[in-house]
This record gives C-alpha cells, sequence and structure tokens, in this order.
C-alpha cells in the first residue's frame, strides 16, 4: 500500500494517477486559463463531460473542485439534459440527500480520510434496487410511493465505498417482464426514456435509465441489472462498458426479482476502468442471498490490476459466427474487431455453435417459477406497507390503473400466477436442462474442446425506432449463452453504424472477470470507439 496526502489507496490507483497527471489541466478541470477571479466562480459542468473515475479522484486529491461541486454539477446536468434540453427521461428519482452526503465526504477528505476508489464519486443505480430513503418502484406504478425498510446489499456496499447515490434511474418496468409486447425503456412511473445519441431511437433495456444516465454523462457511473440482456443490451445501444458478472458475484438481496436463477446487477460505464472499479466495490459474500456463497474465494477486492495494456497478449478467443447476420453494419465492425484483436496479439478462432433448442424455452419457464416465487417473497419483505401481495392482487391494480394498461397488457404476469411451486418437476426439469445445454454442452465445452479464454459475438444491432404500438424491434443479440448458463459477460464499444453505437462482447465460464476485463481494456485501449452522445433529434 502506497499513500498519497495521507490517503490510504492501492498501488495500481497511483499508477492511474500519475498517468492522468500528465494530462494538459484543461482535460481534468475544464478551467486551466481561467484568472484567479475566475476560478473563485462555480464552473461550468461541461468539465464533466467523459470524465473518468480516476480523473475525479486526482481532482479531488489537487483541490481541483470538491465533491460537493461535482455532485452539484451532475445534478444540474440531470435538471438540463434529462428534464429538459433532450429531455431524456433516464431518473425517476433524484436523491435529495446528495448534497449532504458530499459535504460529509468532503469533510472526510480535508481530515485526510479516504475510503477508496469510490469515494466521492457519483453514482446512479437502477430503480429496482431497495434505498431505505428513496422510493424504489421497478417502475410500477403499485410502487410508486413504495419506501423498502433497508437498503439493498449492493446499495450499502456503494455507501460505504463513499460512492454518492445521486438519483435512481427509468427502467423497463418490472425489469422488462410483464407483457407480450413492450417497448424497452417504458415504465408507468415515468414514461419512455429516450436514446441520447438518436432521441427517437430506443436506449434498450431493462437498465435503460442507467445506461442513458452514463452515456450522457449524468453520473460517473451506474448500476444495472440483467436477467438476459439488460446489461449488455443498454450498453450497446448507448455506446458503453457494460459487465453482467457471474451469477452470485453480486449479492441480489433487496433488489427487485425476476430470477434467482439468472439475475445479476452489473456496472454500466463509459470506460473499462471505471467499470472495474466500481466492480471491486461491489462483490462480497452476503448470508441473505445463498448463490454469493460460492463466491468466496473467487471474488477479487481490486479488478483494476486486470487493467493490462498487453491483456490481449496470447489470449485466445472464439469467434461465434453463427451469432450475426442480422445487420450488414455490425458484421462489418465485427470483422474490423477480430482484425484489432489480432494485431494486439490475440488469436481469433471462427467457430460454428447453435445454442440447443429448447435452452430458451426452458430458461422461460424456469422464469415464470422464480418470478411468482421472488416477487411474492419482495412484496412480503415490505411488511403493511405493500398494496399488494402477490401477482392476482397486482393484476387487479394494474386494470383499474389509468397508466398501466394504456399501451401493453400483462400476459407474463398471468403466465407467471399460473405456475406452481418451485418443487414442481417442471420448474426443476427446466432449470437442469437450461444449465446443461449453456454450460457442460455450450460455454464451458467451447473453452475446453478449444483451449479458449474466452468468446466473442456482436452484442447486438442498433438501436430501433421507439415505437409504443408495436413494440420493441429486436434484430438480434448475443446475451442469451452468457444470460442462461449464468456465467459473465463484458461488451465495449466497437464503432458506429450511421450515428448509433454497437458493441463487441466477450464471456467465459464461471469467475473469469478479470480475463474478461484485461480482453476487454486491451480492445479498448487499442480501439478508443466510443464517444459522446450529440442527441439528434431524428434519423
Amino acid at each position: 500500500m502506497l499513500t498519497i496526502k495521507d490517503v490510504t489507496l492501492p498501488a495500481i490507483t497511483l499508477t492511474l494517477l500519475n498517468m492522468i497527471r500528465v494530462l494538459p489541466v484543461l482535460l481534468l478541470i475544464g478551467v486551466a486559463a481561467c484568472s484567479p477571479a475566475t476560478e473563485k466562480k462555480a464552473p461550468s459542468y461541461q468539465y464533466l463531460e467523459e470524465i473518468t473515475i480516476p480523473q475525479l479522484q486526482v481532482g479531488y486529491q489537487k483541490g481541483s473542485f470538491t465533491i460537493e461541486q461535482v455532485v452539484k454539477d451532475y445534478l444540474q446536468r440531470i435538471e438540463d439534459l434529462d428534464k429538459n434540453g433532450p429531455a431524456l427521461n433516464s431518473i425517476i428519482y433524484v436523491n435529495p440527500q446528495a448534497l449532504e452526503t458530499a459535504k460529509a465526504l468532503d469533510a472526510e477528505l480535508k481530515a485526510g480520510k479516504s475510503r477508496g476508489l469510490l469515494h466521492g464519486i457519483p453514482v446512479i443505480i437502477k430503480d429496482n434496487m431497495d434505498t431505505h430513503d428513496m422510493p424504489t418502484t421497478a417502475g410500477a406504478t403499485v410502487l410508486r410511493d413504495s419506501y423498502p425498510p433497508d437498503d439493498s446489499y449492493l446499495v450499502k456496499k456503494l455507501r460505504d465505498a463513499g460512492a454518492v447515490i445521486i438519483a435512481k434511474a427509468n427502467l423497463s418496468e418490472w425489469a422488462n417482464f410483464r407483457a407480450d409486447m413492450s417497448s424497452s425503456g417504458w415504465s408507468g412511473v415515468l414514461g419512455q426514456t429516450k436514446n441520447p445519441y438518436v432521441l427517437d431511437r430506443n436506449p434498450c433495456g431493462s437498465s435503460s435509465g442507467s445506461g442513458v444516465a452514463a452515456s450522457a454523462n449524468l453520473c460517473a457511473v451506474a448500476i444495472g441489472t440483467e436477467t438476459n440482456g439488460s446489461i449488455v443490451c443498454p450498453s450497446n445501444a448507448n455506446g458503453l462498458v457494460g459487465l453482467k458478472p457471474t451469477v452470485g458475484l453480486l449479492s441480489r438481496s433487496g433488489i427487485i426479482p425476476i430470477s434467482f436463477t439468472q439475475d445479476t446487477a452489473g456496472p454500466m460505464g463509459r470506460t473499462v476502468t471505471d467499470v472495474a472499479i466500481t466492480l471491486g466495490a461491489l462483490v462480497g459474500v452476503d448470508s441473505a442471498d445463498e448463490k454469493t456463497l460460492a463466491s468466496a474465494g473467487n471474488y477479487k477486492p481490486d479488478y483494476t490490476l486486470h487493467l493490462k495494456a498487453d491483456g490481449l497478449k496470447g489470449k485466445r478467443i472464439g469467434l461465434l459466427k453463427n451469432i450475426g447476420g442480422y445487420h450488414a453494419g455490425v458484421d462489418t465492425l465485427m470483422k474490423r474487431a477480430v482484425a484489432d484483436l489480432r494485431a494486439q496479439g490475440a488469436e481469433v478462432i471462427e467457430l460454428d455453435f447453435t445454442m440447443e433448442r429448447g435452452a430458451g424455452g426452458s430458461s422461460f419457464t424456469v422464469l415464470l417459477y422464480e418470478f411468482k416465487d421472488g416477487l411474492t417473497r419482495y412484496f412480503a419483505s415490505l411488511g403493511d406497507k405493500a398494496r399488494v401481495r402477490d401477482l392476482a392482487e397486482l393484476m387487479a391494480f394494474n386494470k383499474k390503473d389509468s397508466v398501466e394498461l394504456k399501451y401493453f397488457d400483462q400476459h407474463l404476469l398471468k403466465l407467471a400466477h399460473e405456475k406452481g411451486t418451485l418443487q414442481d418437476k417442471e420448474y426443476i426439469d427446466a432449470l437442469a436442462a437450461m444449465h446443461k445445454a449453456t454450460r457442460e454442452n455450450g460455454i464451458d465445452k467451447l473453452l475446453k474442446e478449444n483451449n479458449l479464454h474466452a468468446l466473442m459475438a456482436p452484442t447486438g444491432a442498433p438501436a430501433w425506432k421507439t415505437d409504443l404500438v408495436d413494440g420493441d424491434h429486436f434484430l438480434g443479440g448475443s446475451s442469451s449463452l452468457a444470460a442462461i448458463s449464468g456465467y459473465p459477460s463484458i461488451t465495449v464499444p466497437m464503432g458506429f453504424v450511421d450515428v448509433l453505437p454497437v458493441g463487441v462482447s466477450f464471456f467465459s465460464t464461471a469467475w473469469q472477470e478479470p480475463v474478461l476485463i484485461e480482453i476487454a481494456y486491451g480492445y479498448e485501449r487499442a480501439t478508443q470507439h466510443r464517444k459522446a452522445p450529440k442527441y439528434i433529434l431524428s434519423r
């Protein structure tokens, strides 16, 4: 361990900070040419555009700005860009205590104390994560004013790490597990979130608000959740790095569930570095989530150790050729991505693989059973404050609500309600079948037979035009194999189709987040495809 001004930080942090110190001051604070008189004025929030967590930490250490100022400026960006201006509509609730929290964290720094790399870092979380001091809605009007009795485990971890939770983000209602047909990013509480690159395009879901908030620089980093595609798809559509961890690496206690088997939270940010920093603050064994018991000995408190400049050298990566062909522009970018990987010392092996027929259906069956069980348990956790107790009462509430069924049905709620218990043979057989197809006969088999570190495929297509009549127009993607298996995946920007970003995904077997971070960082460092959005009206 080394210290800077009596603030204890990991050695990797010093490397990052020293690298940043050689950058122009303009990059760090945006006011390099200011006179002393000008410096006393509140700086424009433009300095926050594309700023990274290490850059924020350097600013705090050098006194270029305070945590309070940074939080205040992010809140102003939310007001100007999310509520007004392009009206992105990504934020459900702004934390009224954010500035007070920032002041307290400033006082800690002044006293020579730092909680680590997330100290004073503004974070936005998806609004399906319990916060005792803010409503937690999952986007549903039935929970509009629902205050859980306690923070979720991950929210506690963020607060303990010194992060400032400045807001909660919109999402596809119930994490997009409600209707046969829906629009990603739409909820009964807030309505439709917009894609910041082209405003009439869809942000993809269900972590749509988290993706838009991070992409539009409304926070330093955001937290989303995924059951199948809900971290990687909005990261793809919003030009972000998004990491879906191994199920069990991060606790789900206090997160409104879909699936005990597939659900996981994960960081979404503008750089691999920011995502790696955030991941390290979130890991840990939680007795309230038995899936995390398996992470003991498998998680790392500092994933920045895997931000290696030569992270691609010697890596063997399998390209899944069968996942693609749904968009010519994406296929062209994938060819370039393969060439870039090879140029950095990776070996890319083309593979023909198709997931076993029935794996998706088995997964869907599991989701129905687990959604019924998990949501009933969640309502019970609210105690007397719960407005409904189960899916039957939820559907009855929705029928009387003026907003909930205006555009979309609740057929998935009905299907889940009709299922039995987790002791049913149908559920047990489906769970075994989906894991065999995606683990034993899927990712594990491909890695072992071809001596691979990871697999790769295009994350998805460019964002489609939002359509509240016909719902999402999803062309294709690669999330299912990692999602159904419960294995980790990471998506990184790989370029643009016209003005719309798309990403490339890398995935591997359980607990291989360090390897995926090495691959993603090496690719990002060599290509630098991320560009900030420009809020184009239509394209």
